[in-house]
This record gives C-alpha cells, sequence and structure tokens, in this order.
C-alpha cells in the first residue's frame, strides 16, 4: 500500500516510521523542512515540504495512487480540509482525519469522515486503566447510541455456550479473545476460563449487560 501522511510531528512521524517497518510505501506531508528529521536516518519513503491540502503537493506525495490518507498535523482546520480534498477530489476512501476538537470530530463522522479525537481518545484510554473493564466502550458510534464493550464475566458462567450467555443479556456477542487471539462465536462455542467476552450493546443496555455477565448465570 501507498500512504500519504499529512503533518510530521510525534504522531505522523511515527505513523511513517510503523507503516514502513510494515513494508508500505510512505509519503510524509509538512510545510516545516525540519520536522523530517523526526523520521531518522533510515527512513526511505518520500518527504514533501507545503500543505496537506494543496493538489499539487498532494501530487507529488503520489496521492493519485495511495491506498490511504492521514491528516494528523496540529490544526483541525487544516485536518479536516485536506481530508475532504482527498476524498472529494482525489476519489482516496480510505481517509483519516485527528481533531483535538470532539465537538467537530462527531460532526465529521458523520459527514463520513473518520477522525480520532484526540482528547477523548487520551480520556478514554486513562478511563480504561482507572475503571473496572467494560466501565468504558471499546468503540461506539458518532452519536454514542451503539458500543463495543468488554465485559467482566462471573466465573461461574465457564463452562456455558456463548449463545446462551446472549440469551441471558438479551445482546449480541460478536466476538471474543481466547489466549490473545480472536475468535467469532458459533452456536458450539463455550465460554472458557481467562476468555474476554466483548458485546455490541446500546447505551441503555450497558448496566443492565454488566449486571447479568457480572453476577453468576441464573439456575432455572
Amino acid at each position: 500500500m501507498h500512504i500519504v501522511i499529512m503533518g510530521c510531528g510525534r504522531v505522523g512521524s511515527s505513523l511513517a516510521r510503523a507503516l514502513e517497518r510494515r513494508g508500505h510505501s510512505v509519503a510524509v506531508i509538512d510545510l516545516a523542512q525540519d520536522s523530517f528529521r523526526r523520521l531518522g536516518p533510515e527512513f526511505q519513503g518520500k518527504t514533501v515540504k507545503g500543505v496537506g491540502f494543496d493538489r499539487q503537493v498532494l501530487v507529488r506525495a503520489g496521492i493519485e495512487r495511495a491506498d490511504g490518507f492521514a491528516a494528523v498535523s496540529s490544526g483541525d482546520n487544516s485536518n479536516i480540509l485536506a481530508a475532504r480534498v482527498v476524498r472529494e477530489t482525489f476519489q482516496v476512501t480510505n481517509v483519516v482525519a485527528r481533531i483535538y476538537d470532539q465537538g467537530r470530530a462527531e460532526v465529521y463522522e458523520r459527514l463520513g469522515i473518520p477522525s480520532v479525537a484526540t482528547v477523548r481518545w487520551a480520556a478514554d484510554q486513562v478511563l480504561r486503566r482507572l475503571l473496572p473493564s467494560g466501565s468504558e466502550p471499546q468503540w461506539r458510534d458518532p452519536s454514542g447510541t451503539v458500543r463495543l464493550i468488554e465485559v467482566h464475566v462471573d466465573p461461574d458462567w465457564v463452562g456455558t455456550k456463548v449463545i446462551q450467555m446472549e440469551s441471558a443479556a438479551r445482546c449480541r456477542i460478536p466476538f471474543l479473545m481466547r489466549f490473545g487471539t480472536g475468535l467469532v462465536p458459533d452456536d458450539r462455542t463455550v465460554f472458557q476460563d481467562g476468555d474476554l467476552i466483548y458485546a455490541a450493546v446500546t447505551y441503555d443496555q450497558v448496566n443492565d449487560v454488566e449486571d447479568t455477565l457480572g453476577a453468576p448465570p441464573v439456575k432455572h
């Protein structure tokens, strides 16, 4: 894949090096020539001085053959403008923009531009480490209505079929983690000791699902 990155700060440079280590072709755009030093001497990709929403700059970075574009500069306006130019002018659909303003991020996601709201992401990461599993969602839709949560499951559920757990908690369990590997359960999958359960729920369901699976199963 060829990936174009706008912004060579700490996030952009780290992203560029990570992509290159995985064998991808990378071009990095930034207004400040000195910022490219963050890429290090081993970086083999392309660097382009300029603004990421300038069409000629984007062309020099190889946007016409790009498989993805990440706008991770320090400016919300620049990031979203660049993301829109890339999607609407160059028809690149795999676009992500970093946005500091959470309200803006949710608006742009509704417009079809995936975004990473820096403050919200950091807050969620801290909360996941402070609070019990499942208290903060692993993913949520822009409106906050639907979310994916990691659920703390009482050990007494071990040996129960996942389909029975779904019925008891009245939710879908799209996947679980077993020994560090994702597993999509079927009708025969049995919950084992050490499994991590992920439930797809609405906001109103969270407490009920956590209460049900966090307590021993009700014996009938």
